[in-house]
């Protein structure tokens, strides 16, 4: 709040951590105005240049990384900068525009059924473990892990031998900062750290990207990655940029999202009661959730020009990052920020981000988290926690490694 309140755009040092090296600093944006514009303005604010994570990329790294639409601007913005037109970076509108009519509401919702039977069966299962040993379960290991990464292997149409690789791909991307989630850095020949988003370490992910389109080429099923495999609009490289950004996006959401939710209900006892009653609606209940707990924390931009933000002066090349949780906790926009309220309305977070970059798979998120809250409210009559909650070491994503509840007798 003190941020919000007196430097709403603050300079951050960047020091060395857990062996990556120190950067040039940034901007930290917290105010849900100035994130909303961030956001929003991508002709002025670009993911292209030095794409969306706050620790620069190698250089060698970046034409690679610049290939995902996440690290892309619109034509309109990519016009901006002769480095971002050139190079390409109004490829955005157009692979946009080619998911999305793969990523279509009719598609998602087919998927209810079998996201509800598979809540319902996790929860079952953790339940009889619970009763059958010291009572309690681990709502992420036992219930959130598999539910979210076997709902989103569903989606795509990987096969279930092959499903283990998503949560490992998922872990050593975005769990790369915890010992607990990945292994060791890979160290480069100058003794650095590489970075998990380097063609070098993805060449696997690739490799299967690859064997998969093909097969579903030959064998279509009822699932994203036929649709984007038969598009002849659709480069190769482009289907496996596809393939990370929704393997890893994708899965980590609500992975994230989903045990967040749970402890914010747990905390708040009197709010899961209006829940289970059905004095409040669930899917306005997941957007406070979302608010209470983003599954991001922070997204990265880079100045295209010199420009004033919030009355601060921002050099051109300086690094921009928003952070969402405390944008989500503006008194300016939300009364009683702190305060978790089910039927919150209007309720302007930015979970799924904000303007061009607006997350396309916002409805599947949705529905998942719904259903889970929905089943979780039918199978467990209270919610308290039997240890503190363990939570995932990332500037980027909001993850818990262990949130463990008591099962009532």
């Amino acid at each position: 709040r003190i941020l919000r309140d007196h430097h709403p755009v603050a300079w951050q040092d960047e020091s060395a951590v857990l062996g990556w090296p120190a950067g040039p600093g940034f901007w930290a944006v917290t105010r849900h105005a100035d994130v909303v514009r961030v956001l929003k303005d991508a002709a002025t604010y670009s993911s292209y240049l030095g794409a969306t994570q706050i620790r620069d990329p190698a250089p060698d790294d970046l034409p690679f990384i610049r290939r995902m639409m996440l690290n892309q601007d619109p034509a309109t913005a990519a016009a901006a900068t002769t480095a971002a037109s050139t190079a390409g970076g109004g490829d955005h509108g157009r692979l946009r525009r080619l998911v999305s009519r793969a990523f279509t509401p009719r598609l998602v919702e087919r998927f209810e059924a079998r996201v509800r039977d598979r809540a319902r069966t996790l929860l079952a299962s953790a339940l009889e473990q619970a009763r059958t040993g010291d009572g309690t379960f681990d709502v992420v290991t036992a219930v959130t892990d598999d539910y979210a990464l076997l709902n989103l292997a569903d989606l795509l149409g990987v096969p279930p031998a092959d499903r283990g690789l998503l949560l490992h791909w998922t872990q050593r991307v975005i769990g790369y900062q915890d010992p607990d989630e990945a292994p060791p850095p890979v160290l480069g020949p100058d003794g650095e750290p590489v970075n998990p988003r380097s063609p070098a370490m993805l060449a696997d992910m690739f490799a299967y990207a690859r064997t998969l389109a093909a097969h579903k080429r030959d064998h279509p099923g009822d699932d994203i990655l036929t649709i984007l495999a038969r598009d002849p609009e659709l480069t190769a490289p482009e289907m496996e940029m596809f393939f990370f950004l929704l393997t890893v996006a994708g899965n980590d959401t609500v992975r994230s999202a989903a045990p967040g939710g749970l402890l914010a209900l747990a905390e708040n006892p009197g709010e899961y009661e209006r829940l289970r009653a059905g004095r409040v609606d669930a899917g306005t209940a997941v957007d406070e959730l979302l608010r209470r707990h983003p599954p991001v924390l922070s997204f990265r931009r880079t100045a295209v020009r010199d420009t004033v933000l919030a009355g601060t002066r921002v050099a051109a090349g300086d690094k921009v990052v928003v952070f969402h949780a405390s944008a989500h906790h503006d008194e300016r926009v939300f009364t009683d920020p702190h305060r978790l309220d089910l039927s919150r309305s209007p309720n302007p977070h930015v979970a799924f981000g904000e303007g061009p970059h607006v997350c396309l798979g916002a409805h599947f998120a949705r529905l998942q988290l719904r259903v889970f809250h929905e089943e979780v409210a039918r199978a467990l009559p209270a919610l308290r926690l039997a240890a503190p909650p363990r939570r995932l070491v990332s500037h980027f994503i909001n993850g818990l490694k262990s949130v463990r509840v008591e099962v009532p007798a």
